[in-house]
């Protein structure tokens, strides 16, 4: 085995960092290289018990002057993370894990029984701009694990239910001593689930899930945007037996508008008018994509590339506080053929004018 790395080093924080700088540089590595976020990594893994190991010391005063006066040597036969499992170091620290990720490390309900949170899951949604202005309810399908209904979830075959594992007695872990410490491990007769199945369902096969498209209504606020995501909480994969669904994310796509563009909560468009309409004033109906309705006015003499807002008649804001503004860029329009008489008169408001 290589010779280990300085704990300071491994941390990146310096020999006088405080007990504050170690943790905050613990957390950030423990969440880069947690092995669920790195699965079938194992150097991420070796990076995770380095870090672990490093935090074990650094952040008990005892340990660390010991550590700084005599290096790796003055640890004694301490608990050695880089040939232990990542079970081992969960069941260890379960209090630390759970102040760390909420639970993300592993932590059991039901007796110890470690109950891992269901897999989030995410999707795309496209809303056209009328849908992102008034907000709206959509299904979304998706393709994943749901309750075998043939077992009702249970895993066994109809008329039949799992017992109780004998080795963990239910509890899911199982403890191993290394030395003069005893260690909690899970389970390997039920892999954590802390029962067993005799007859498993011939539908799931004992998996108590099987793969179906659901669909799921989700609710888009009005004012949100495409590049903005949604999480419904509770409607990912499902947990093990007592934990949680994961989650759904859904990734919102905006759809273009022939007529309309979107700038953050406001709207902009393009409006025509004729050259005697700029010249003399008017105004303009400009129906927008949620099918209400403004007058803009236009002043005499408005030039071409005038732009005209409208305060207050754009995108609601997700704050609920206020609305958007609604931009009209003005172009003159210029006839490209003229009847004698228009061209007489066109002839006759030049020289009036020069």
């Amino acid at each position: 085995m290589s010779e280990k790395r300085d704990f300071y080093e491994v941390l990146g924080v310096a020999r006088d960092a405080s007990d504050d700088d170690i943790r905050r540089a613990y957390r950030k590595l423990a969440l880069q290289f947690h092995p669920d976020r790195n699965k079938g990594d194992p150097s991420a893994e070796a990076k995770f018990k380095e870090a672990t190991e490093a935090y074990t010391v650094l952040s008990d005063a005892q340990k660390r002057a010991q550590y700084d006066r005599f290096g790796h040597q003055g640890m004694g036969a301490g608990f050695d993370f880089q040939g232990a499992g990542v079970g081992d170091i969960f069941s260890h620290f379960q209090d630390m894990f759970s102040d760390f990720f909420g639970g993300f490390g592993g932590g059991g309900g039901g007796g110890g029984q470690t109950s891992r949170r269901g897999q989030d899951t995410r999707v795309r949604a496209t809303l056209t701009l009328a849908e992102s202005m008034t907000g709206t309810k959509k299904e979304v399908q998706i393709r994943g694990a749901a309750p075998c209904e043939a077992c009702e979830g249970s895993g066994a075959r109809a008329g039949t239910k799992p017992t109780t594992c004998g080795t963990c007695q239910g509890s899911g872990q199982v403890a191993t001593q290394r030395g003069f410490i005893m260690f909690s491990t899970t389970c390997p007769a039920c892999r954590g689930q802390g029962r067993v199945i005799s007859d498993p369902c011939p539908e799931c096969r004992g998996e108590r899930y099987v793969e179906k498209r659901r669909k799921v209504l989700v609710s888009f606020p009005a004012g949100i945007d495409g590049g903005q995501r949604l999480r419904v909480p509770g409607q990912g994969m499902p947990g093990h037996p007592g934990a949680e669904p994961g989650d759904l994310y859904v990734d919102v796509e905006l759809e273009p508008h022939p007529e309309f563009e979107r700038d953050g909560f406001d709207i902009g468009t393009r409006r025509r008018v004729s050259f005697p309409d700029a010249a003399l004033g008017g105004e303009l109906t400009v129906r927008l994509p949620d099918d209400s309705e403004i007058v803009v006015k236009y002043p005499a003499g408005t030039q071409p590339g005038t732009v005209l807002t409208t305060r207050g008649k754009g995108i609601p804001q997700l704050n609920g506080r206020g609305r958007g503004d609604v931009h009209v860029l003005v172009e003159v329009e210029v006839p490209e053929k003229l009847s004698r008489k228009a061209r007489k008169l066109i002839e006759e408001l030049r020289e009036e004018l020069n």
